[in-house]
């Protein structure tokens, strides 16, 4: 009973205690955002999967670069890529969260370009056999902190 009150209280001493974090002393958020996609590839269509996002996601990418909507893009592999979860993800970087809000002009002309770089049906072509060995695992927004040092 006295070594449960001792832990009790001891750790009630380390709750109360603990320093609190403070936004931009401890950490700072960094502007922009990542868009983070999550897929999970049979990883004996990897390298498949990797050839047709080099034709068709990678392009997309390049011409909203070009545009300004991301400032960069990125594909990390796990090391293992066997099991279940994701073994692939797909990142692209927006300097804003205001380059996702529509812009019909600058929305028209990447079109444009994606359509000049790969036709609708090759696009189409490329990622048709991805169903049989691709599954989105999830997607979401993530922001960079920087840890104060």
């Amino acid at each position: 009973m006295k070594a449960l009150v001792c832990a009790l209280a001891f750790t009630a001493l380390a709750i109360g205690g603990a320093a609190r974090a403070e936004p931009y002393k401890d950490y700072t958020f960094q502007k922009g955002a990542w868009q983070i996609t999550e897929v999970h590839v049979d990883p004996n269509h990897l390298d498949d999967y990797l050839t047709g996002l080099r034709a068709e996601w990678v392009p997309g990418q390049e011409i909203a670069k070009k545009h300004g909507v991301i400032d960069d893009y990125s594909v990390m592999v796990r090391i293992d890529p066997s099991g279940t979860g994701a073994n692939v993800l797909l990142g692209s970087h927006y300097p804003s969260l205001v380059q996702l809000e529509p812009n019909q002009e600058r929305d028209s002309v990447m079109e444009q370009e994606s359509y000049a770089a790969m036709s609708k049906d090759k696009s189409a072509a490329v990622v048709a056999g991805f169903e049989k060995y691709r599954t989105f695992v999830g997607d979401g927004f993530y922001e960079t902190v920087d840890l104060a040092k």
